[in-house]
């Protein structure tokens, strides 16, 4: 009785044995964040919108450098002023700062919005594009690079499917 089940259990062993080694030669990797920053149409995205921030920033410490100048000449001519008309003035650059700090926070969150069209554009043509390669190579699953603990570098296909991004997709449009 005790070889019987001795023998069950090892059988059990050898079937869990084999099938996880079968599953895990399925189980694939991709970096998207790398699919993202490298794929030519993720690189045009990232440089266009580093372009957006850049001009953007620029706009808006111009217009922070040009209201500093206002405040030092308002706190130069505050005692040649009356309290009115020194009061009025500081309630006219307070809101120019709000203003200008609300324009500088819809900026960033444009550029975010435009960040995550982006990413979404480039995920909803990687996708067809994934799975044509997963039925192609027989690949039952395919997980992103981040939620990967630890991995051999041979499950890894970033390399493939950028390079059949890079044919398939030239650009993304962020507009």
């Amino acid at each position: 009785m005790k070889n019987y089940f001795k023998h069950i259990f090892i059988t059990f062993l050898l079937i869990f044995a084999f099938q996880s080694k079968a599953v895990s030669n399925d189980i694939y990797f991709i970096d998207f964040s790398k699919v993202m920053n490298e794929s030519t149409a993720g690189k045009k995205a990232q440089d266009q919108l580093k372009n957006m921030f850049k001009n953007s920033n620029k706009k808006i410490n111009d217009s922070a450098k040009k209201l500093k100048e206002e405040e030092n000449k308002l706190i130069s001519q505050k005692t040649i002023l009356s309290k009115e008309d020194y009061k009025k003035q500081a309630d006219t650059l307070r809101k120019k700062v709000f203003n200008l700090n609300k324009e500088r926070d819809n900026a960033i969150k444009n550029i975010a919005t435009k960040r995550k069209k982006a990413k979404d554009e480039l995920l909803k043509k990687l996708n067809p594009i994934l799975g044509k390669y997963m039925e192609e190579k027989n690949i039952a699953v395919v997980i992103d690079k981040k939620n990967v603990l630890m991995g051999n570098k041979k499950f890894e296909i970033t390399s493939q499917i950028i390079e059949i991004l890079n044919k398939d997709l030239k650009s993304i449009n962020l507009n």
